[in-house]
């Protein structure tokens, strides 16, 4: 998962990502340029999962 990636594509990820883990807010979703990092962090603790975890469920998507 690239940058490009998640920025082009990151509306439907989200989406998606709404859909499994429902306590995740428009707040811990929004991509904001240079904090892809901090976003997925926040995303992390929210939904308990490793770093390479997340990446992979998003990966999934």
């Amino acid at each position: 998962m690239n940058k490009t990636e998640i920025k082009g594509n990151w509306n439907e990820i989200k989406g998606k990502l709404k859909q499994k883990y429902a306590d995740l807010t428009d707040d811990d979703l929004t991509y904001a340029e240079g904090k892809k990092d901090e976003m997925l962090g926040k995303i992390q603790k929210k939904i308990g999962k490793s770093e390479d975890e997340l990446n992979k469920i998003i990966d999934s998507l």
